[in-house]
């Protein structure tokens, strides 16, 4: 199903996002988004060596200037009955547009890549920037309520305002010199009309500050009595009400899942975290705690000893198949996301005495995995904790070592233009390496075997003093210095080590 905010779409279906919420065993989430780095290349970005706060902190620094705005969610209920999952899928195109002039105007960047690359794959934008549901985060939901509650409570007995603007910010503005006495002025002006009108009519009107189209403000006096007033006042708190959870949008549907304490999956889900508490929730803070893929998951995870689910979209939501692939529809990428998830879980089971065919996203099975992000890229630290620190044990059988012994890796620095193919040569005779590049001069290197690194260090200086310096520190840790002209010598020399 797909959900936009015009002509009240969104606020009209919002019921029938709660209720799957409400009735789902769990739930799979994707997101799309206006880019991915800012500044180095995705392979920089996540190095294969990062630590957890590594990683966190470049994706915090170089990827959250970009834009979360199409947010897919599906939905899964076990229908015990006929031993199948019920899915609703959801596609949300979001974009922080300004409700009000005191609303922030939130600036985003994009990355012609990523735009690119979403435009092949048939991805409609002007939904996003036309049709692309509002949202506010929740200190700015708080300073929006604090705004509507100012102005009730300077309400006086009779109900006329303060002279407080309706879209006054909490913060004070920076006001040119050349024109603060014409503010001043105006201030002063509004004060004392709502004080003189309290002042001299305690009872009997009803003022209120409107706007035109044009975002005009005007001051409308009513001469009323005390029930209509006190119906009025009722029907603007209800109008500021709904104004509200308007401004809120699409958050409402993300405190939804927060609320229902249900379990979240997703597939290389870190950034898409990331970028949900970012825009959704509050700034991210300073610091805290083989083929992946998700079309080559999908397919593996239909081959022996997994097993496909049974699933089936529930009535009067759009189904979807394998058998077409919509890769990169957010919506598509969950319900994947989530075949995968079941698929993986019911494998658990099957160590089970006796052997379970069916493994709830309820179950003690799946408990140590729970508020693990998997991390890309990464060698050797398989996922980063949300609930604490990385090295606590997640169970009597599994601990998470956040600092894994890496006294294969060498730290090499070359001239800038050497490629991945000269750093391979030059390590051809310690067998299988892995190189992660940090920037254009210098790379890990993984050697197979830790005692590869001293062997090949001493080798390497007897061959040729000019060519390697190697320089050891009190874990084994070795440091390459790779001289600018290589001579040929010292790459006869390596080939000749066996």
């Amino acid at each position: 199903m797909e959900i936009i905010r015009s002509s009240a779409y969104f606020k009209s279906n919002l019921h029938k996002v709660y209720q799957a919420i409400e009735e789902a065993d769990f739930f799979a989430i994707d997101g799309e988004f206006s880019g991915i780095s800012d500044g180095p290349s995705v392979t920089a970005l996540t190095n294969g060596f990062d630590t957890p706060e590594e990683r966190y902190q470049k994706l915090k620094k170089h990827s959250m200037d970009f834009l979360l705005f199409q947010f897919g969610l599906c939905t899964f209920k076990y229908d015990c009955t006929d031993s199948k999952y019920i899915t609703k899928s959801f596609n949300f195109y979001v974009f922080p547009k300004p409700f009000k002039r005191s609303s922030p105007d939130v600036k985003f960047v994009c990355q012609s890549s990523s735009i690119d690359f979403l435009a092949s794959q048939g991805f409609d934008f002007n939904k996003v920037f036309r049709n692309g549901i509002p949202y506010l985060n929740q200190e700015e939901e708080r300073q929006l309520r604090e705004q509507y509650d100012e102005k009730r409570s300077q309400s006086n007995g009779a109900g006329a305002l303060s002279y407080v603007s309706p879209n006054t910010s909490k913060c004070p503005v920076s006001i040119p010199e050349d024109q603060k006495k014409f503010i001043d002025q105006v201030v002063f002006q509004r004060k004392l009309i709502y004080q003189t009108l309290s002042w001299k009519y305690p009872k009997g009107i009803h003022v209120e500050t409107l706007e035109t189209e044009k975002k005009e403000r005007y001051i409308v006096i009513s001469k009323v009595d005390e029930e209509e007033r006190k119906r009025r006042e009722q029907q603007k708190q209800a109008k500021e009400q709904e104004e509200l959870n308007d401004a809120v949008g699409f958050s409402r549907v993300i405190h939804a899942i927060a609320n229902s304490g249900k379990l979240v999956i997703g597939h290389n889900m870190l950034l898409d975290v990331m970028h949900t508490i970012h825009q959704f929730y509050c700034p991210l803070p300073a610091d805290i705690i083989n083929n992946t893929s998700l079309a080559e998951l999908e397919k593996r995870l239909k081959e022996t000893p997994f097993s496909s689910p049974k699933v089936e979209s529930a009535k009067g939501f759009p189904s979807y198949t394998t058998a077409c692939e919509q890769l990169h529809e957010a919506g598509y990428d969950a319900y994947i996301t989530g075949l995968c998830f079941i698929s993986m879980a019911n494998y658990l089971g099957s160590f089970l005495s006796p052997p379970k065919i069916h493994v709830s996203a309820r179950s003690k099975l799946i408990e140590p995995f729970f508020n693990k992000l998997f991390l890309m890229r990464v060698m050797d630290i398989p996922y980063l904790n949300l609930e604490g620190p990385d090295s606590a044990n997640l169970s009597s059988k599994i601990c998470l070592v956040v600092q894994p012994k890496r006294d294969h890796v060498l730290h090499v620095t070359f001239p800038k233009e050497w490629k991945t193919s000269d750093l391979y040569q030059l390590f051809s005779a310690f067998g299988n390496i892995q190189i992660s590049w940090i920037d254009d001069t210098s790379a890990f290197v993984s050697l197979s075997q830790p005692e590869q690194v001293q062997i090949g260090a001493q080798t390497l200086t007897k061959s040729n003093q000019d060519f390697l310096k190697a320089i050891f520190s009190m874990n084994m840790k070795a440091l390459f210095q790779v001289r600018q002209h290589v001579t040929r010598m010292g790459l006869d020399a390596m080939e000749r080590i066996t």
